[in-house]
């Protein structure tokens, strides 16, 4: 049995194949350019060339390809981006437009005419991932489920704040179903306010190498897959009580989780924190002081605690763990930083992560998941799954 596990980041898209038949250490995995990092070097190149551009598509990942698209209408050339694909940049089009970024409906999209780039927006491209594996032999001939995790603020009301709209998302979440896999869904239970994890459902049933009908598909937000994965790193596993932080490029979360799921949580802008505010917000969660206004008043998300019995740091041989990119912040911490290596790999333990909620929304797959992910030890090899 295969699962695709798709981690869409800022820099970078993690790509790990779980074959049933293999340890999990020697599984194919992929560690390549995001996609919006991949528009942007496209658009970066028609800027060079003086072009206009064309953006077509879905809702994905900005950062990256807003930024390339802005400074290609500052040199003087025409953007232009149908309506779903201008809302990767911003759900509010007349501030796309207003960014020099000229939105227009398809039909003037397909009407264009002459010298002009078009790109093509999406996270997840079914097609692109398979011809790339199988340029090494890799056969997608026992495709049993596929999972894509991306980052969704969600599409708040226009007289809603966007950090507000996420963290009341995760508050929901977590109140309803207390457990880090509930921020994965199946694609026909995706709520219509995630409109990313729409668009990644939608992208991956279309395009000309679309996702077949009978695979079942399972989205889920980025930083609890990262966190999920994580906490089946051999050491984070044997602790009961742990505070698990994802420094991502563009967002620090931070979960503290006990035996009865979730005790609480922050998510605050990794630009907008050093090393001294981490670990106060990392020291008050663990006591549950942290309040929702600390970080929100600071133009984080957000805060909640649901556990107010304090978790102490200063136990056993670490006190924090943590996961994701800029991780390096937390070298030489006074919180004593264990550096998670799921699997012997950080890069991918959001893929890990979307296996767990696989097994837990794909009761038919559970059993082998979860066999797999607690296997710690085994030496089955490449080699032994040979057809």
């Amino acid at each position: 049995m295969q699962i695709l596990t798709v981690d869409v980041g800022t820099g970078t898209q993690d790509i790990f194949l779980y074959d049933s038949r293999l340890d999990l250490e020697n599984g194919f995995k992929l560690v390549v350019p995001s996609p919006t990092m991949i528009v942007h070097r496209k658009i970066k190149a028609a800027t060079r060339r003086r072009e206009p551009v064309l953006l077509t598509g879905v809702i994905m990942g900005g950062g990256p390809s807003g930024w390339a698209a802005e400074e290609h209408a500052r040199a003087g050339l025409p953007v232009y981006a149908t309506p779903e694909a201008a809302r990767s940049f911003n759900d509010d089009l007349d501030a796309v437009r207003a960014s020099g970024i000229r939105v227009i409906s398809d039909d003037e999209a397909a009407r264009l005419s002459g010298e002009v780039c078009r790109i093509e927006l999406r996270d997840f491209d079914f097609a692109a991932i398979s011809h790339a594996l199988a340029q090494f032999g890799v056969q997608l001939t026992n495709l049993a489920a596929v999972a894509v995790a991306v980052f969704d603020h969600g599409n708040a009301p226009p007289d809603v704040s966007d950090r507000q709209f996420r963290f009341d998302y995760l508050d929901e979440r977590i109140r309803q179903e207390n457990r880090l896999s509930a921020f994965a869904y199946r694609e026909d239970k995706i709520p219509a306010i995630m409109t990313r994890l729409q668009a990644v459902a939608r992208s991956a049933r279309s395009g000309s190498h679309p996702l077949p009908d009978d695979i079942p598909l399972v989205v889920m937000d980025s930083a609890p897959a990262a966190v999920l994965g994580a906490t089946f790193d051999p050491v984070v596993a044997r602790r009961e009580r742990k505070l698990v932080a994802n420094i991502g490029n563009f967002h620090t979360l931070a979960f503290r989780l006990g035996t009865r799921g979730i005790e609480g949580v922050f998510e605050h802008h990794t630009g907008l924190v050093d090393l001294p505010r981490l670990e106060k917000l990392l020291q008050d969660l663990a006591q549950g002081t942290l309040t929702h206004a600390d970080v929100f008043d600071d133009h984080g998300h957000g805060a909640l605690v649901y556990d107010q019995e304090p978790l102490s740091l200063q136990e056993d041989s670490f006190g924090v763990v943590i996961t994701g990119p800029r991780r390096s912040m937390m070298r030489g911490s006074s919180l004593r930083p264990y550096f998670a290596v799921p699997f012997g790999d950080m890069m991918i333990a959001g893929c890990f992560g979307l296996l767990a909620a696989c097994a837990d929304l794909l009761p038919e797959l559970g059993a082998e998941i979860r066999t797999s992910l607690l296997a710690q030890g085994s030496a089955t090899t490449p080699w032994d799954a040979v057809d």
